[in-house]
């Protein structure tokens, strides 16, 4: 690189550090439970009304291509809060339940506790699902504030909580109701929010707000219940519309709109396409694209976030924590082994894809570069490093790795491998014959499977009952 093209890019790094002034940006990010891909406004869904999501993608970012964690609860959060596989923090397998030992590790680096370090006032408000021991709970994992649920209210979780009254609805370690009502849950976490922006908009925060809806049980109030063409779940839907709305014209009203940065996405899929307009199949559950592809939007265009474009690139749920740390001026310590890229110069609009980790355009892009990469002689010669570094790799409800997608190709490999073109076939119906493609990418599996057994970190467990005496 010449000493000319090294200082541009400084300059245009320093640049892009400080687009939203000299303050760093406030950060929100929106996590949906079991909102499938078609299931808004903006997304194709002609059932409901989502007015307010939908202005956010206009005037942001919409991702056409973005993909959760996982195709389930826990892991797909365990990889947003840490910008890892939940392979590589060993929070693969199915949900976290009253029953489980098992939690995020306290020693993990979560996206709270980074920010944290750097000043932010931090606040956890909504479902959590991350582990219920004291080891593995909000405010040991880098949240100051926490108010919502630690579980699901689905009759495999309340089971454990029936002789106490029903699962407790807590601030911090206080009950602030039992049993927790869903018919209330979304106004209930939306007003704690606004009340977090309020006591906290002379200081950076970070709010992380994962509405427990649309989960089953669905719950609905009584001002929304019948209003929308879709049933329980078109009601559910167009009431978190309506409190999001309250929570961006909060900004505005407090007057930090123009400094902050909101990221809205779901933590699964739910369910297939309904039209012939909509050709994604699969669900929860499972590992075809409706499973883990999921609407994304990236909002903030007074805080540099660009406004009204509509990006193909393939991005995943594990990004959000290099970026949004890179938007906040705050390095990945030296180290720490993510999967996530920085996204930043993406959301800024100076470039239209993820650029090379190597040329270094924002705080956080060389952080993949930490990653293994000794590919085997038999596999060197198939693809890159970047292109390795960009694929992104399905993994099943119990953490087993199901598909790689490398640009447009999607390779499943079980029961027997299957190629597709996602570009030509998005409803994985036709496997494509292309032997050299599907040969890149099994090399790519096979690789990143190498990787996870010598990198992947174990679950922390909290001790019995017994072991505790």
């Amino acid at each position: 690189m010449t000493r000319l093209l090294r200082i541009a890019r400084l300059l245009s790094l320093a640049a892009a550090l400080t687009v939203a002034g000299a303050a760093p940006p406030n950060l929100i990010v929106i996590l949906i439970d079991d909102q499938g891909y078609y299931d808004l406004g903006c997304y194709g869904a002609t059932e409901v009304d989502t007015p307010r999501i939908d202005a956010l993608a206009r005037d942001g970012i919409r991702f056409t291509d973005y993909y959760a964690a996982a195709p389930i609860c826990s892991p797909s959060r365990a990889g947003l809060l840490t910008g890892c596989y939940p392979r590589r923090v060993g929070m693969e397998t199915w949900v976290q339940r009253a029953d489980s030992r098992r939690g995020l590790a306290p020693d993990e680096l979560t996206l709270p506790r980074l920010l944290k370090s750097a000043g932010y006032a931090t606040a956890c408000i909504g479902k959590w699902h991350l582990g219920f021991a004291p080891p593995f709970l909000p405010r040991q994992q880098g949240f100051d504030h926490f108010f919502g649920l630690l579980h699901n209210l689905d009759p495999i979780e309340t089971v454990y909580f029936e002789r106490a009254g029903g699962v407790p609805l807590l601030r911090g370690d206080e009950v602030v109701q039992r049993p927790a009502n869903p018919t209330e849950l979304t106004r209930r976490y939306t007003d704690e929010a606004i009340a977090f922006l309020e006591a906290n908009r002379h200081q950076p925060f970070f709010l992380y707000l994962p509405h427990t809806m649309l989960h089953e049980p669905l719950g609905v109030s009584e001002e929304f219940r019948g209003k929308s063409r879709w049933g329980t779940l078109g009601d559910a839907t167009q009431e978190l519309d309506h409190h999001i709305g309250r929570l961006i014209d909060s900004l505005h009203r407090l007057g930090i709109a123009e400094r902050t940065v909101v990221v809205y996405a779901s933590d699964n899929g739910r369910g297939p396409g309904r039209s012939a307009t909509q050709p994604m199949r699969g669900g929860k559950l499972t590992t075809y694209e409706c499973g883990l592809r999921v609407p994304a939007i990236a909002w903030g265009p007074g805080a540099g976030i660009r406004r009204g474009y509509v990006s193909p690139t393939l991005i995943h749920a594990m990004d959000w924590l290099p970026t949004l740390a890179s938007l906040a001026g705050v390095p990945v310590p030296a180290g720490r082994i993510l999967d996530g890229r920085d996204l930043a110069p993406l959301l800024q609009g100076r470039v239209d894809t993820i650029p090379s980790p190597s040329a270094q355009l924002s705080l956080n892009a060389a952080v993949p570069l930490r990653r293994a990469w000794d590919p085997p002689g038999e596999w060197a010669s198939l693809f890159t490093r970047d292109e390795y570094l960009n694929a992104f790799f399905y993994h099943g409800a119990e953490g087993q790795l199901a598909a790689v997608r490398a640009g447009n190709w999607k390779l499943a490999l079980s029961p027997a491998p299957q190629l597709f073109d996602l570009s030509t076939d998005p409803g994985e119906s036709k496997p494509a014959r292309a032997p050299a493609v599907l040969r890149k990418l099994r090399g790519m599996a096979v690789l990143f499977q190498e990787e996870m057994s010598r990198e992947a970190r174990r679950a922390a467990f909290a001790p019995s009952a017994s072991e505790a005496r």
